[in-house]
């Protein structure tokens, strides 16, 4: 058991890096309780990046995710556009999102292993539009959404695609 701030104690996962937390109400996913997955913390050298990102994170509210609407019906829009119109759930627009999501529970809070090195933290959720790569929410500092799109793991558009002008591309369209 290792104690984190703002988390309490977490148990240690016996095959990864990983530190994983009791359920805590978060006001950002709807008050929904959530279980913290922290990503190679003991290892930081900089283990108050990693609270500061907690507390911000538990600190906002669901007024952030509203922000990232747009981006996210862009998101649905391009998954529409490679499928047939029959094989897709309608959204007419971007405020209607909401209702084909769904939030996952497993915040996963990681250092970024470049760029800015910042701590991130990352939201696999699902969608009713694209149920095979779901929807990647990142916030950084867990203060902003940074990143919305298919799930692929990556805190950044700059990262996903090996391109430092993506540094601050909330949503980068795959059919540029």
């Amino acid at each position: 058991m290792v104690d984190v701030p703002y988390l309490g104690k977490l148990e240690k996962d016996s095959c990864d890096n990983w530190l994983i937390s009791q359920p805590i109400t978060v006001k950002v996913l709807g008050d929904k309780k959530c279980r913290f997955i922290l990503d190679d913390y003991e290892q930081d050298e900089n283990k108050e990046e990693y609270h500061q990102a907690i507390a911000n994170f538990l600190s906002i509210d669901e007024s952030i995710l509203k922000q990232a609407q747009n981006d996210i019906y862009r998101y649905y829009q391009d998954i529409k556009a490679l499928l047939d119109e029959d094989d897709i759930v309608k959204i007419n627009n971007p405020s209607d999102v909401w209702h084909h999501i769904q939030l996952g529970d497993t915040p996963i809070v990681q250092r970024r292993p470049y760029g800015d090195k910042a701590v991130y933290i990352s939201l696999e959720s699902e969608c009713d539009w694209e149920p095979e790569h779901g929807l990647q929410i990142i916030f950084k500092q867990g203060l902003f959404v940074s990143k919305i799109g298919e799930y692929d793991g990556h805190l950044s558009y700059a990262d996903s695609y090996a391109d430092p002008k993506l540094e601050n591309v909330v949503y980068h369209s795959f059919s540029n």
